[in-house]
């Protein structure tokens, strides 16, 4: 059933972690970007990652994927179930 919460924990968390890994590099910049970076920080460091705000996006696209996933498994629209 879709609506089974191991189900739904599970594929929740599939699609944090691909979401989360997708919005992860976006508006990023390096510190080579900036100029010159500090004595033993590395080149390619973000200067500011936005963390907070990233996570917020993962979690909002992972429940967006996460109501199609349980659509498309309750409604069975392509047939998967004989």
């Amino acid at each position: 059933m879709a609506t089974h919460p191991a189900f739904l924990i599970t594929c929740y968390l599939i699609w944090w972690w691909i979401a989360f890994l997708c919005v992860l590099p976006i508006g990023v910049r390096g510190q080579h970007e900036q100029g010159m970076p500090e004595m033993g920080h590395d080149t390619g460091a973000p200067v500011f990652p936005n963390l907070r705000k990233k996570i917020m996006w993962a979690s909002l696209l992972a429940v967006a994927f996460l109501l199609a996933t349980v659509a498309v498994v309750a409604f069975d629209p392509i047939r998967i179930r004989s």
